[in-house]
């Protein structure tokens, strides 16, 4: 009896300890429910005692546990800006700007207006959610718990980690390929384990180590791009001459583009809280906001247009079409680098292919976080296990699709983009609607208690509903649906992701009504 009481006492005085407050910055209590990380490590299971081991070399132990206030101390708000700015300074980037001309038939001033304004569409929703990290402390993907219910989030999950899996499969062909344009005798399995193997080593230390790389990765990058543009311009092979076009076949040109374009601009909503959660609770929203998007913004146009303009030569120079041809964007860049610089030229090349671990980290790091959202057994595999099991796979899928890299890229980018269209149109509308724009409607200490949570009932079916709309509105080689059908000529344009999301929105308004009437959550 009197152990008990010891117990209470102590249990009662840790409570009123000021470090152990809950403090309220209109959201609620803070702390409640959080992790902290000497309790990640306690006890004797084979879980904690791997946990301790990790502790011991440096590597981040957190899953998707909740971070308590005490132990969000990323001070530096320059690294949310450099994170996505090394992020998006790469060639993947780059990529998406060189399919304009050659795969959607597109000039310059379409394209370059295209990707300023889709771009920007596309960034919106990364910039706002990662304000969410430092008020939570919460992963993207348990924040989404907040819209698509406990088990609902689950399907979300899913389909991340395909993204992220997807991701990291075709960044690493795109980076073997550069190697692949300087030396015809690299197989393009050497180029991808050497990517992969880079970018596990980073991502298995964690949060603090893929921040660190991230926050001066850009700076050679940005050197070579530079040195890239000055060799280009004073080839003077930049096409400019090319007349405008109007009509259906531009316009459904216009419309596939947006749709790669926004693919990937959006494609780091998903994971966009889970690089803020360490930053501090009182962290100014609009700072995160800005930050972000000037990361993100500058990054993305300044790649895709030089991506662009760099493809803009094929129309008339059958060498830089030759190139393209036979190593994709790394033979195009190595056409651009290697005749006027020699072996300077063939470095810089090399070091463009090496840009895409900044590129990979986010997705090698994040799917471990969507795998431990599956279920209680895949949460108590610790994350940095998930990591080396997520990158065995993505080699896999990369090393036999290396030699498939177009169309495969052009096709999984829209695909990305309809899924996260749709998961845009329910986290959005339950959050403008039916919390009213206001954080102080959210219960972060509830994040894992699904009879607190929203059913989920309505956020599944508006999904399939956007999924429905993404079918009518594609335009693929495969398939184009018959309001894509209108988009354009014979081929038509991709206005999967503006239907999807129109769709799921709107249906999601009449289904979550009835769906909060009806279970009173």
């Amino acid at each position: 009896m009197s152990l008990s009481n010891t117990s209470n006492e102590s249990e009662s005085a840790r409570k009123e300890t000021p470090d152990q407050v809950d403090l309220d910055y209109d959201f609620g209590e803070i702390d409640s429910n959080a992790v902290h990380d000497t309790e990640l490590t306690s006890g004797q299971p084979w879980y904690a005692k791997l946990q301790r081991w990790a502790g011991k070399i440096g590597v981040e132990q957190r899953g998707i546990e909740r971070v308590p206030s005490d132990e969000r101390t990323d001070s530096s708000m320059l690294q949310v800006g450099t994170l996505w700015f090394s992020a998006n300074m790469v060639v993947s980037s780059f990529a998406i700007g060189a399919l304009a001309a050659p795969v959607f038939n597109l000039n310059f001033v379409d394209t370059a207006l295209t990707i300023v304004f889709i771009n920007l569409l596309g960034i919106l929703p990364v910039c706002f959610f990662s304000t969410f990290g430092p008020q939570f402390g919460l992963r993207q993907m348990v924040l989404s718990r907040f819209y698509f219910g406990y088990y609902g989030v689950k399907l979300i999950a899913v389909f991340n980690i395909l993204a992220c899996l997807g991701w990291a499969a075709v960044n690493v062909i795109v980076g073997a390929q550069f190697f692949n344009a300087v030396n015809n005798s690299v197989p393009g399995w050497a180029g991808i384990l050497a990517i992969s193997f880079a970018t596990l080593v980073i991502c298995t230390f964690g949060y603090r180590i893929v921040h660190a790389y991230e926050k001066w990765s850009w700076i050679p990058v940005f050197v070579i791009f530079m040195i890239v543009l000055g060799t280009f311009a004073h080839s003077g092979q930049f096409n400019s001459t090319v007349p405008l076009k109007e009509g259906p076949p531009t316009a459904g040109g216009v419309l596939s583009f947006a749709a790669s374009v926004f693919g990937f601009a959006t494609g780091w909503t998903s994971y966009a809280a889970d690089y803020t959660v360490y930053q501090p609770v009182d962290r100014s929203r609009r700072s995160v906001f800005l930050w972000t998007f000037v990361g993100l913004f500058v990054s993305l146009c300044f790649t895709e247009l030089l991506g662009a303009a760099i493809a803009s030569a094929m129309a008339e120079n059958d060498v830089y079409r030759n190139a393209y041809n036979t190593s994709h964007v790394g033979g195009l860049l190595c056409q651009v680098l290697v005749p006027p610089l020699g072996v300077f030229g063939e470095i810089c090349v090399v070091l463009l292919g090496l840009s895409i671990i900044g590129n990979n980290c986010p997705n090698a790091y994040s799917v471990s976080l969507s795998l431990q959202v599956l279920s209680k057994h895949t949460r108590r595999v610790p994350r940095f296990v998930w990591t080396l099991v997520c990158t065995a796979v993505y080699i896999g899928i990369a090393v036999p699709g290396y030699d498939h890299f177009e169309s495969s890229l052009e096709s999984f980018m829209l695909v990305i983009g309809y899924w996260l269209a749709i998961y845009e149109g329910v986290s959005l509308t339950e959050h403008l609607v039916f919390r009213r724009a206001s954080f102080s409607r959210y219960n972060p200490e509830q994040y894992d208690d699904p009879k607190q949570l929203p059913p989920g009932f309505a956020a599944v079916g508006a999904f399939c509903v956007g999924v429905a709309g993404a079918v009518l509105g594609m335009a693929q080689a495969w398939f184009t649906g018959p309001i894509g059908k209108l988009c354009g000529t014979d081929s038509g344009g991709d206005a999967g992701f503006e239907v999807a999301f129109g769709f799921t929105a709107l249906s999601y308004l009449v289904f979550r009504a009835v769906e909060k009437a009806y279970c009173k959550r």
